[in-house]
């Protein structure tokens, strides 16, 4: 079952109360070092691509394919940049906590497109011409931009929710 059927068929039983979810998100490089976002559909602000894995799934087949689905660019994982809890409110009240796991990734095909409904826009940005993100998808970025290094997690007693 697709992971929207889930969910749906989750909030039938429990409303708009909190569940839990896995999900993925990347910080997509391309050869100029350029970073791919998306402008959210359902808020209108710029974030980076994610998605929410389907039961079964490992989280970079998830990546994989929520990146194609989302904006057709294939991409090849570099490393694990992150796993974190952050707290989700969507405009119609449900409240979700996603465990994230976030990968460095650099594009290896396609042409950057809106390629469904979750997105109004999406686009290349330079580092130092990002639009207004939040500081949730910055730390996100920030911890993905060495090309080596451990995953970043939060401590133990740590919360990681929310706008940080």
């Amino acid at each position: 079952m697709p992971a929207s059927e889930y969910v749906t068929e989750l909030r039938g039983k429990v409303g708009s109360g909190l569940l839990m979810f896995p999900t993925v998100s990347a910080v997509i490089f391309n050869d100029r070092e350029e970073i791919l976002l998306a402008q959210r559909s359902d808020n209108g602000l710029w974030t980076l691509v994610a998605g929410m894995m389907d039961p079964g799934e490992q989280p970079a087949d998830t990546l994989v394919r929520e990146v194609a689905e989302e904006t057709s660019i294939q991409v090849e994982i570099q490393r694990l940049a992150g796993v974190a809890l952050h707290e989700v409110t969507y405009p119609n009240g449900d409240l979700c906590h996603m465990v994230n796991s976030w990968f460095r990734c650099r594009a290896t095909g396609g042409e950057a497109r809106v390629n469904d409904s979750e997105s109004l826009a999406v686009g290349w940005f330079a580092l130092d011409a990002l639009p207004d993100l939040n500081p949730y998808a910055l730390h996100r970025i920030r911890t993905a931009l060495p090309e080596e290094g451990p995953a970043w997690f939060a401590a133990p007693g740590d919360r990681m929710i929310a706008g940080m």
